[in-house]
Protein backbone atom coordinates (compact mmCIF):
# COMPACT_ATOMS: atom_id res chain seq x y z
CA UNK A 1 0.00 0.00 0.00
CA UNK A 2 2.93 2.22 0.96
CA UNK A 3 4.18 1.82 -2.92
CA UNK A 4 0.82 2.42 -4.77
CA UNK A 5 0.35 5.70 -2.34
CA UNK A 6 4.02 6.80 -3.46
CA UNK A 7 3.38 6.38 -7.06
CA UNK A 8 -0.02 7.77 -6.92
CA UNK A 9 1.32 10.86 -4.94
CA UNK A 10 4.77 11.05 -5.95
CA UNK A 11 3.86 10.57 -9.60
CA UNK A 12 6.85 10.70 -11.99
CA UNK A 13 8.86 13.10 -9.05
CA UNK A 14 9.98 9.67 -7.56
CA UNK A 15 11.04 6.45 -8.07
CA UNK A 16 9.37 3.60 -6.29
CA UNK A 17 10.75 0.42 -5.57
CA UNK A 18 8.60 -2.05 -3.17
CA UNK A 19 9.95 -5.49 -1.95
CA UNK A 20 9.58 -7.48 1.61
CA UNK A 21 11.72 -9.60 3.73
CA UNK A 22 9.29 -12.22 3.74
CA UNK A 23 7.28 -11.39 0.79
CA UNK A 24 3.80 -13.46 0.28
CA UNK A 25 2.94 -15.08 -3.60
CA UNK A 26 0.32 -12.39 -4.11
CA UNK A 27 -0.89 -8.58 -3.24
CA UNK A 28 -2.99 -8.79 0.29
CA UNK A 29 -6.97 -9.38 -1.84
CA UNK A 30 -7.94 -6.47 1.08
CA UNK A 31 -4.90 -4.38 0.58
CA UNK A 32 -5.88 -4.10 -3.20
CA UNK A 33 -9.88 -3.93 -2.03
CA UNK A 34 -9.08 -1.01 0.18
CA UNK A 35 -6.80 0.69 -2.47
CA UNK A 36 -9.08 0.88 -5.33
CA UNK A 37 -11.93 2.09 -2.93
CA UNK A 38 -9.64 5.13 -2.85
CA UNK A 39 -8.68 5.23 -6.68
CA UNK A 40 -5.57 3.50 -6.18
CA UNK A 41 -4.84 0.57 -8.19
CA UNK A 42 -2.31 -1.95 -6.67
CA UNK A 43 -3.57 -5.03 -8.50
CA UNK A 44 -0.86 -5.64 -10.74
CA UNK A 45 1.72 -5.50 -7.73
CA UNK A 46 4.47 -8.65 -7.41
CA UNK A 47 5.65 -9.29 -4.12
CA UNK A 48 9.96 -9.09 -4.40
CA UNK A 49 12.59 -9.38 -2.03
CA UNK A 50 13.95 -6.52 -0.62
CA UNK A 51 17.67 -6.97 -1.88
CA UNK A 52 21.07 -5.13 -1.21
CA UNK A 53 20.99 -3.52 -4.31
CA UNK A 54 17.45 -2.34 -4.06
CA UNK A 55 18.46 -0.41 -0.57
CA UNK A 56 21.88 0.37 -1.88
CA UNK A 57 20.19 2.22 -4.94
CA UNK A 58 17.72 3.98 -2.49
CA UNK A 59 17.41 7.47 -0.81
CA UNK A 60 15.06 6.20 1.45
CA UNK A 61 14.46 3.03 3.35
CA UNK A 62 11.28 2.51 4.67
CA UNK A 63 10.28 -0.35 6.54
CA UNK A 64 7.87 -1.93 7.92
CA UNK A 65 9.08 -3.97 10.62
CA UNK A 66 11.40 -6.51 9.40
CA UNK A 67 13.90 -6.07 11.90
CA UNK A 68 17.26 -7.31 11.81
CA UNK A 69 16.21 -8.87 8.41
CA UNK A 70 16.53 -5.69 6.30
CA UNK A 71 20.09 -4.76 5.01
CA UNK A 72 21.17 -1.85 6.81
CA UNK A 73 23.83 0.56 5.16
CA UNK A 74 25.87 3.93 7.06
CA UNK A 75 24.37 6.85 5.29
CA UNK A 76 21.46 5.68 3.85
CA UNK A 77 17.85 7.02 5.67
CA UNK A 78 15.72 4.69 7.24
CA UNK A 79 12.16 5.08 8.72
CA UNK A 80 10.78 2.10 10.35
CA UNK A 81 6.63 2.75 9.97
CA UNK A 82 5.04 0.07 12.98
CA UNK A 83 1.63 -0.21 11.83
CA UNK A 84 -0.74 -3.49 12.27
CA UNK A 85 -0.03 -5.84 9.61
CA UNK A 86 -2.76 -6.39 6.79
CA UNK A 87 -2.18 -10.29 6.63
CA UNK A 88 -5.01 -11.86 7.26
CA UNK A 89 -7.35 -9.26 7.91
CA UNK A 90 -10.89 -8.25 6.46
CA UNK A 91 -10.86 -4.76 3.76
CA UNK A 92 -12.61 -2.83 7.27
CA UNK A 93 -9.30 -3.63 9.74
CA UNK A 94 -7.36 -2.87 6.34
CA UNK A 95 -9.17 0.84 5.53
CA UNK A 96 -7.41 2.48 8.69
CA UNK A 97 -4.31 1.37 7.97
CA UNK A 98 -4.57 2.29 4.34
CA UNK A 99 -5.34 5.84 5.58
CA UNK A 100 -1.93 5.87 8.52
CA UNK A 101 -0.16 4.43 5.41
CA UNK A 102 -1.30 7.42 3.06
CA UNK A 103 -0.65 10.25 5.97
CA UNK A 104 2.95 8.94 6.41
CA UNK A 105 3.53 8.93 2.67
CA UNK A 106 2.42 12.63 2.78
CA UNK A 107 4.71 13.51 5.62
CA UNK A 108 7.61 11.61 4.03
CA UNK A 109 7.15 13.11 0.42
CA UNK A 110 6.83 16.51 2.69
CA UNK A 111 10.76 15.47 3.87
CA UNK A 112 11.71 15.35 0.39
CA UNK A 113 10.26 18.32 -0.94
CA UNK A 114 7.99 16.61 -3.28
CA UNK A 115 4.25 18.23 -2.89
CA UNK A 116 2.35 15.59 -2.89
CA UNK A 117 -0.35 15.21 -6.02
CA UNK A 118 -3.77 16.66 -4.99
CA UNK A 119 -5.96 13.46 -6.00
Amino acid sequence: MAAGWLQHLGGDRVEVRSAGSAPGDAVNPAAVQAMAEVGVDISGGIPKVLTTEAVQASDVVVTMGCGDTCPIYPGKRYEDWELDDPAGQGVEAVRPIRDEIRRRVVDLLDSLGVAPAAR
